[in-house]
């Protein structure tokens, strides 16, 4: 079987955690390239995990590495960016989140990849959450009855690089960083309901002096649908990271803690 060919852009921590994925749950895809702005950062990641080629020229790295998927793993500044330059050399994208910095990015990169028939991925990671996976299953089979709320949250002491901490280069603080989470997660539990009233409260409280974005973050939403949604997004949680989400049915609640295991907690 031909296996699809991929060039990963970015050599960051976001990208080991990509390459670990291809190598353990993606056999039919090969990595083939990666692409970092520094030379022999490209040159170190290739060798770590023995890719055959490493660029640091982004359109030579999508124009010549025979690729068939370019996957985006770059600060969110540069979305948009290689979104469009691999559109134009018709290769498919995978991106990380967010999406872009700005919903204009996001108009112009959904129009060039349609415009030039390939495929956008936009890479929600807790949409393929083998413990998510499975309360999605739960709530379809009506599990809990009708929901009537959703609430997810993502919280830690805040980023592990500088760039996250600069709107101009990050696009916001710790909503756009973690809650795109949230929101894609409630989009895929509710079939892409419509939002019809949103509540935020955002505050700096911990990085002050040090990022010009929110640092903790709660948005309340409520969907066409009757459902309320509540993120809850931090930058300033001591006691290490949390990433847990809740649902809340006329006939039961469940509890998914990313970080204890493959169970979920139903009542």
């Amino acid at each position: 079987m031909t296996k699809t060919k991929v060039t990963i852009l970015g050599a960051g921590f976001i990208t080991d955690i990509h390459l670990e994925s291809y190598h353990r749950f993606v056999p039919d895809a090969e990595v083939v390239a990666v692409y970092a702005r520094k030379p022999e950062r490209a040159k170190a990641f290739a060798e770590k995990y023995g890719i055959p080629q490493h660029f640091s020229d982004l359109d030579k790295a999508i124009s010549e590495s025979g690729c068939d998927v370019v996957d985006i793993c770059l600060p969110n500044y540069l979305h948009c960016e290689a979104t469009l330059k691999a559109a134009k050399a018709g290769k498919h994208v995978i991106i990380e989140k967010p999406l872009a910095m700005t919903l204009e990015e996001a108009d112009a990169m959904i129009a060039a990849c349609r415009d030039a028939g390939v495929k956008l991925m936009y890479a929600e990671e807790l949409c393929f959450a083998p413990k998510y996976e499975r309360v999605r299953t739960m709530v379809k089979e009506g599990a809990v009855g009708d929901i009537y709320m959703l609430k997810q949250g993502e919280k830690h002491s805040g980023p592990h690089s500088d760039w996250f901490y600069d709107i101009n280069l990050a696009g916001g603080g710790v909503l756009m960083d973690m809650g795109c989470h949230a929101f894609g997660w409630f989009n895929w539990m509710l079939g892409n309901a419509k939002p019809k009233y949103v509540f935020a409260s955002m505050a700096t409280v911990f990085h002050k002096g040090r990022t010009k974005g929110e640092d903790n973050s709660i948005v309340v939403v409520e969907y066409d649908n009757g459902v309320t949604c509540v993120a809850e997004n931090s930058w300033a949680k001591h006691g290490g990271m949390d990433d847990r989400s809740e649902v809340y049915g006329t006939g039961g609640v469940i509890y998914a803690d990313l970080f204890m295991g493959n169970a979920a907690l139903a009542y």
